[in-house]
C-alpha cells in the first residue's frame, strides 16, 4: 500500500468517525422530547423573554447527621436506641465506645469495629424492611446483654 493510499484510508476513517459522532449525538429536540410544551408540535419553542435573569438551581439539602450510639462499659448511654428509617433511605450510624468492641447489625450481616476515639461507622441503604438488632459482640461473648440499638426499616 502506497503512502497516498494510507493517507486516503486515514482521511476516510476520520470522516466516518466525525459523521458517526454528529449523527449519534442528541440534538436540541432530543433533550426536550418529554417536555409537554414541545410534544404536540415536535419542535422546541424559544422562550418569550430571552433577556431574563438566569434562575438559580435548588441545591440539594445536606444529608442529616448520622445517628449516634455511645457505649460506656459496653452499655449504651441513655438506654437502647431505636433508629427508624424508611426503606430505601441511606442509614448513617456511628457507634462510639470507651473500649474496643465489635458491633454487628443483624439482618444486614454487617460488622464494624469500634475503639476509643474511632467509632464504628455504618453507611448502607436500608433495603430490607423490618426490625433489626444492633449488638456488641464483646458483651455477647462475656455473657452480658448485647443489644445496643434497634434498627426499624419502615415501608416507604
Amino acid at each position: 500500500m502506497g503512502r497516498g493510499q494510507r493517507f486516503g484510508l486515514l482521511a476516510a476513517a476520520v470522516l466516518v468517525a466525525i459523521v458517526a459522532f454528529v449523527a449519534l449525538r442528541p440534538g436540541d429536540t432530543d433533550e426536550q422530547a418529554d417536555d409537554p410544551a414541545t410534544r404536540a408540535t415536535g419542535t422546541a419553542t424559544a422562550p418569550a423573554d430571552t433577556e431574563s435573569e438566569p434562575t438559580a438551581t435548588a441545591r440539594s439539602a445536606p444529608p442529616p447527621p448520622p445517628q449516634e450510639v455511645v457505649l460506656k462499659g459496653g452499655r449504651p448511654e441513655g438506654g437502647i436506641t431505636r433508629i427508624v428509617v424508611e426503606k430505601g433511605e441511606v442509614l448513617r450510624l456511628l457507634v462510639s465506645s470507651d473500649r474496643p468492641d465489635e458491633i454487628h447489625l443483624h439482618g444486614y450481616d454487617v460488622t464494624r469495629n469500634a475503639r476509643p476515639g474511632k467509632p464504628a461507622r455504618f453507611r448502607l441503604r436500608a433495603d430490607a424492611e423490618g426490625e433489626f438488632e444492633i449488638e456488641s459482640r464483646v458483651a455477647e461473648d462475656a455473657g452480658q446483654e448485647a443489644l445496643v440499638a434497634r434498627l426499624v426499616v419502615e415501608p416507604s
